[in-house]
């Protein structure tokens, strides 16, 4: 309960001070005034933050725990790419949670570069985390620019649909936009597998019930298409 009460405070100082941010201009609030409106002390505040421009980002360290729960190690039956997209949805089911807190930090974010910068700097540790565990996970005898790459192309799909959600005022399925997304990944990835597996040709007899079978083979591919 107190761990519960702590977090609940952290998240109104926070809001509070973005309120005062977007009413009053970032430049023109200082740490003292975030207090009084919240009505906590200011040490309170440096309690949570370690500074100003920490106060729009209350969630950030606790999403990169998250994010990191989540890349455990692959299974046989389930790849490192599967598990980076499976946290990576977790992570956008968690900034969903708080869908005001996106909107109006989105808004913040575009009108002051500091938050801006801020918000680059906690982005590159999400995408450290994923291209680390990727360099570990992925096969050793793949391209060395596989991991960065992977990475940055399941980050663009998360980073998108969030990015759609806030500009359309929180109308867009952010969380469906993304698994689309994923989706194309996965394609792709497959795709790219076929091409670089060798073609097994085979001599058949030209009987009715190789005809059914090549049939039905083919359309198990469109399906898969």
């Amino acid at each position: 309960m107190a761990v519960d009460r702590a977090l609940e405070t952290k998240y109104r100082i926070a809001e509070t001070a973005m309120a005062l941010f977007l009413e009053r201009g970032y430049d023109s609030v200082t740490v003292e005034a975030v207090a009084d409106a919240a009505q906590v002390s200011r040490r309170t505040v440096f309690r949570h933050f370690d500074g100003k421009d920490e106060l729009a980002f209350p969630d950030h360290s606790a999403r990169l725990d998250l994010l990191a729960r989540n890349l455990v190690s692959p299974t046989s039956g389930r790849q490192a790419v599967d598990v980076v997209i499976a946290a990576t949805e977790a992570v956008m089911l968690d900034f969903l949670s708080r869908p005001e807190l996106v909107l109006r930090r989105y808004k913040l974010t575009r009108l002051v570069p500091e938050l801006r910068s801020r918000e680059v700097l906690e982005h590159e540790r999400y995408l450290a985390l994923t291209t680390a565990y990727l360099r570990r996970h992925l096969p050793a005898d793949g391209p060395s620019f596989l991991p960065v790459a992977l990475a940055a192309l399941i980050d663009a799909m998360h980073r998108s649909a969030l990015g759609d959600f806030a500009r359309s005022d929180g109308t867009v399925d952010a969380y469906a936009e993304l698994k689309d997304g994923m989706e194309w990944i996965r394609r792709m990835l497959a795709t790219d597998q076929d091409q670089h597996n060798p073609l097994l040709l085979a001599v058949l007899p030209d009987t009715a019930a190789v005809r059914r079978s090549l049939a039905a083979l083919r359309d198990q591919a469109r399906d898969l298409l």
